[in-house]
């Protein structure tokens, strides 16, 4: 899988991002790049994890992780409903 964009550095500012492992740091990273990324960083995340991932992870830790604007766009824009 491809390196985390060095973009995203600051959204991870606990983290070593060169040991964040996308597939095993999913949770964090599409939590993290949901909530602050820019479109080219949306871009990756579809690009690294398969849309039912994310999918999932949003109905799954959705309402406790993301703020509500943010909550409400992507279950929108996935057409996830309640």
């Amino acid at each position: 899988m491809t390196a985390i964009p060095l973009s995203l550095a600051p959204f991870f500012q606990e983290y070593d991002l060169a040991k964040l492992v996308p597939e095993k740091d999913s949770h964090t990273i599409i939590e993290r790049v949901l909530q602050f990324g820019n479109r080219a960083e949306i871009k990756w995340l579809f690009t690294m994890y398969p849309q039912e991932q994310i999918s999932s992870w949003i109905q799954r830790f959705g309402d406790e992780r993301l703020p509500q604007p943010h909550r409400a766009f992507w279950k929108l824009v996935l057409g996830i409903t309640p």
